[in-house]
């Protein structure tokens, strides 16, 4: 979709996409000890997805996009979480360093990112236009699932009116079936009020 950039679109279908881009191209080089290691000092297990590179990875791109001049350190900060302190106040803890330094080091094999004067790194124009591109595609698919709820709403609503009109007519039955099962005093007490025109069901079918 023409015109439509990363700053557009859902972030989260972003790096989803850009994630399922870099597995499938399979030119994202991902160590052995992925499965092994803990993303930050706070955590006490390694991650539980197996693919976790390639999401820590688009992240890291989309991070790059929007910030620029990013380093080890800005990822630690954008990494970041409580560390736990028995029953005293929880602690600001960084992102691993070396994590970030994998990430950012894969990428620049990819040839997605440059350092420019200050030591920052950014992505190469040519990458900010395939994220473009990426977030075009995203755009497309999110169009296309609005429309077809859009179509799809007004039938379930018809479906639910009909259904409505079938319970209305069953009422009388459904009542007397239910009032059976009741003590004797609750359906004294309370079986005047049972009625269709009073149900608080049908008061808030409408929702």
């Amino acid at each position: 979709m023409p015109g439509v950039t990363v700053k557009d679109v859902n972030q989260q279908e972003v790096v989803r996409a850009l994630a399922a881009s870099f597995k499938k191209s399979r030119k994202l080089i991902v160590s052995e000890w992925v499965d092994t290691v803990k993303l930050t000092k706070h955590k006490e297990l390694a991650p539980f997805d197996e693919k976790w590179f390639y999401t820590r990875a688009a992240s890291t791109a989309r991070h790059l996009y929007l910030r620029g001049c990013a380093g080890v350190g800005s990822m630690t900060k954008i990494y970041k979480g409580p560390q736990r302190n028995g029953n005293r106040p929880r602690l600001f803890s960084r992102g691993s360093k070396s994590m970030a330094r994998r990430v950012l080091q894969a990428l620049e094999r990819l040839k997605m990112e440059d350092q420019d004067q200050d030591g920052g790194r950014n992505l190469t124009p040519q990458e900010q236009r395939d994220l473009d591109k990426i977030a075009g595609q995203v755009a497309a698919v999110s169009k296309k699932r609005n429309e077809a709820s859009a179509f799809a709403f007004p039938r379930l609503s018809q479906l639910k009116r009909t259904a409505l009109k079938g319970v209305e007519r069953a009422w009388p039955d459904l009542l007397s079936t239910f009032c059976f099962c009741l003590p004797v005093g609750f359906i004294k007490c309370a079986g005047t009020k049972l009625s269709w025109e009073s149900c608080s069901w049908k008061a808030h079918s409408s929702l």
